[in-house]
């Protein structure tokens, strides 16, 4: 584990029951980079991300996060540690205000100062949040809730930010919104392992990686190189 590693996993394996759903994965994410984990519906991408947040327990394998490994600690103790995810499906809350759900994403800061300017920053990201404090989560339009859960992850000031299926059900000019708004994030330093089906719109901003299919990594590389892998083109860009 060289010292810009984040995240390592290693020799990873999840059941659900009779189901062997990861199979010894190891992947790493670097400091400053976007990783991308694409693959097909039921690969074993969000276990993966499930897995590093505590909400699945793995049976073998180690997940280190700076150094520490968090196999199988609490869902709390590894947002306290600085590894947040912004889940598929949003998961906003409805009934509660843009500003409730916002403050809800900084529960665990002390430092109300810093809470405040890091309230200014998301909303220099998404400028419609700041329009819409006081609207319900739940009146929102798909995409601002895209935003809002993104927004309410950065909330916590995360050290790795893991984003689970960003762009799904939002139309074409949100997905390019969001993807945009991915890249603004990583070049303000913040350290992102990214999930999405869009395999395309995810390896053109990836730095680095991986392809999952039934539970196991069966290709990995720079994103810009994986692009062009004629294996990549055919199974996930829909190209003969």
């Amino acid at each position: 584990m060289n010292q810009n590693t984040v995240l390592e996993i290693d020799n990873l394996h999840v059941f659900y029951g009779g189901i062997h759903a990861l199979k010894g994965i190891h992947l790493e994410v670097e400091k400053g980079r976007i990783i991308a984990l694409i693959g097909a519906n039921g690969a074993g991408k969000s276990t993966t991300l499930r897995a590093i947040s505590g909400l699945v327990k793995p049976q073998q394998g180690s997940i280190r996060f700076l150094g520490q490994d968090i196999a199988g600690r609490a869902s709390h103790q590894v947002v306290e540690m600085g590894v947040v995810m912004v889940p598929e499906g949003r998961r906003i809350f409805p009934n509660l205000t843009v500003m409730e759900n916002l403050l809800l994403g900084g529960y665990i800061r002390r430092n109300r100062q810093e809470l405040r300017e890091d309230l200014e920053w998301v909303f220099t990201l998404f400028p419609r949040l700041r329009e819409r404090t006081w609207q319900k989560g739940g009146t929102l339009s798909g995409g601002e809730q895209q935003m809002l859960a993104v927004a309410r992850a950065l909330m916590s000031r995360p050290r790795l930010l893991m984003m689970d299926e960003p762009s799904l059900g939002l139309a074409p000019l949100l997905v390019k919104e969001i993807f945009e708004i991915i890249t603004t994030l990583n070049a303000q330093g913040v350290t992102i392992l990214l999930i999405e089906q869009n395999a395309k719109a995810a390896l053109e901003i990836a730095h680095y990686a991986y392809v999952l299919e039934t539970g196991r990594i069966t290709l990995e590389g720079e994103g810009k190189t994986l692009l062009l892998d004629e294996r990549v083109r055919k199974a996930y860009l829909g190209e003969e």
